[in-house]
């Protein structure tokens, strides 16, 4: 029994040795995991509250493009801009509230709301969109060079069709009815064959030229 005394003692005198080399070290050790959980729960509840906030913004966006209230629109694609940037929200939102600058007339304003989700958009398809619509501005405007500079990026899986249309587009328009062409018809090659109003429009425009 005496034997079995003396070696838990030992034990426990190499246990209080350890511990008095190492203990604050692993005290420190589970502070900080402590403290980067905690972190880690804080910054996941800040971008959720933001997120919804960014949500909110949004929503009153929409409402207000729908209602043709050109100062919400502009209060609303304000603030979430500049408050919620880093959000999914907002390259929405500067689509919306691009859509509804054009349909107000000011196409300026369009194009810059636009560029903002060239220039911030994260998902590869809101960029794509943004370029789409932004190219078709351009080639309105007359700035041809500029709208086929905005179509080089490569674009999203699916928008190949798309990008290579809007690039017959800009290219119809600056008389090159040869590239113009070979636009067309590699947007005809990779457009869905379920999308029958596309093909029909691309169809029309290399008659046209066909005929021309």
């Amino acid at each position: 029994m005496s034997s079995y005394d003396l070696e838990e003692q030992e034990q426990l005198a190499e246990l209080k040795a350890w511990w008095k080399q190492y203990g604050n070290l692993v005290l420190t050790g589970v502070t900080v995991a402590l403290l980067v959980v905690a972190a880690w729960n804080g910054w996941t509840w800040y971008q959720r509250w933001v997120s919804a906030q960014a949500a909110g913004v949004y929503e009153s966006l929409q409402k207000a493009a729908y209602a043709g209230d050109a100062k919400a629109v502009r209060d609303a694609a304000g603030t979430i801009l500049e408050k919620y940037s880093g959000t999914a929200y907002a390259p929405l939102g500067a689509l919306v509230s691009a859509k509804a600058h054009v349909l107000a007339g000011d196409v300026k304003t369009a194009r810059a709301q636009l560029q903002w989700a060239v220039d911030n958009a994260k998902q590869d398809e809101v960029r794509s969109v943004a370029r789409l619509r932004l190219s078709s501005l351009l080639v309105d405007d007359n700035a041809l060079e500029e709208a086929l500079k905005v179509l080089e990026a490569k674009p999203a899986a699916g928008f190949e069709g798309l990008f290579a249309a809007a690039r017959g587009d800009a290219l119809f328009a600056q008389k090159k009815f040869a590239e113009a062409r070979a636009a067309y018809k590699d947007a005809m090659e990779r457009v869905d064959k379920k999308d029958g109003a596309l093909r029909e429009s691309l169809q029309l425009k290399l008659d046209a030229l066909e005929a021309s």
